[in-house]
């Protein structure tokens, strides 16, 4: 027979699991974050700070985590940025990808506006109606990226490429036949790399070499695909958490999806009061704040652009990686 005292502390501890298993997220949106078409979230954990760009207006903007503040500039003389990131051992410097260049600029994350130091390199010259869209650093500090057309229909001419770079090398092609190259995440536990094409509504994993930064073996991994092209959900950015779960953005679909790569299982969806869900990044000060953000395309009506913090999703992810240069 238990004691009373003993029932009470089991039956505390019952409740307790069952309160684990039911607990839910929260969404709040960051105060003044809006960016038409926010995009490419990176977590710096030196400055915890989140920065993320406002493509359409070349702007530059970062969350302050001690300060919840955001901080916006426009890169100087420039019409586009479509992604941001520190550069290694320059704490005012950053590569940003505006049209078909990768420009490093001066910014204190402060002021109003960003200055152009110089072009580190430039792609598709040939394709003047292309621009790059999604970047990041792979663990190792090299740089992967890709371009999409802009202007046209991007599922009819993929002119997209993905490219790898490296410090001190050249350029190097790793996809062509892309339409919108968007999402990147890397797996170093189980050596894997992740990568969205929009336009082929999936995610493909490869085998990827940390030493050589060479991917190899497509496969897919999450299928996004309806039963007609009118339910398509459009896989946007993308981001892992130290368990390996992928989190899939949905340009349309107002969600977010946590997906075991290993089994294309969704284990949560998680819900947005607005449908353009660009991308996600881990951060604060433990890496278990999802940021996510968001786009005001086609007259998309408040809050729209706005960017959130997702927390109480009892997972961690890893913070961005500075480029080498």
């Amino acid at each position: 027979m238990l004691h009373l005292s003993e029932f009470s502390v089991r039956f505390a501890l019952l409740m307790g699991f069952l309160c684990g298993l039911t607990m839910s997220y929260k969404v709040e949106p960051l105060p003044d974050s809006y960016a038409g078409l926010g995009e490419g979230p990176h977590w710096d954990a030196e400055r915890q700070s989140l920065y993320y760009v406002d493509i359409e207006a070349a702007g530059l903007l970062r969350y302050d985590y001690n300060q919840n503040k955001v901080y916006k500039a426009k890169v100087e003389g420039e019409s586009l940025a479509g992604f941001v990131l520190p550069i290694e051992g320059k704490p005012q410097e950053f590569a940003v990808g505006c049209g078909r260049r990768v420009l490093i600029v001066n910014w204190d994350g402060i002021a109003p506006v960003a200055k152009v130091v110089r072009t580190l390199f430039e792609v598709q010259k040939e394709y003047e109606s292309n621009r790059w869209n999604d970047a990041k650093t792979d663990p190792k500090g090299r740089f992967f990226g890709g371009t999409m057309r802009y202007i046209g229909d991007e599922f009819v001419h993929r002119h997209g490429e993905l490219y790898k770079w490296t410090a001190g090398g050249q350029i190097s092609v790793v996809k062509s036949d892309v339409g919108i190259s968007n999402g990147l995440a890397w797996d170093e536990k189980a050596k894997k790399f992740y990568y969205i094409d929009t336009t082929d509504y999936e995610v493909k994993s490869y085998d990827f070499d940390f030493e050589t930064g060479v991917a190899t073996n497509p496969k897919v991994v999450f299928n996004l695909r309806k039963t007609s092209p009118k339910d398509h959900l459009l896989p946007d950015g993308l981001t892992i958490d130290s368990e390996g779960n992928l989190y899939v953005a949905t340009f349309n679909g107002a969600t977010i999806f946590k997906v075991d790569p290993n089994t294309g299982k969704v284990l949560l969806e998680i819900k947005f009061p607005t449908k353009q869900i660009t991308s996600s990044a881990f951060g604060g000060p433990n890496l278990d704040i999802l940021y996510v953000t968001t786009a005001a395309k086609f007259d998309q009506p408040s809050p729209a652009g706005t960017t959130y913090k997702v927390t109480g999703l009892n997972a961690t992810g890893y913070a961005g990686t500075n480029l080498k240069i």
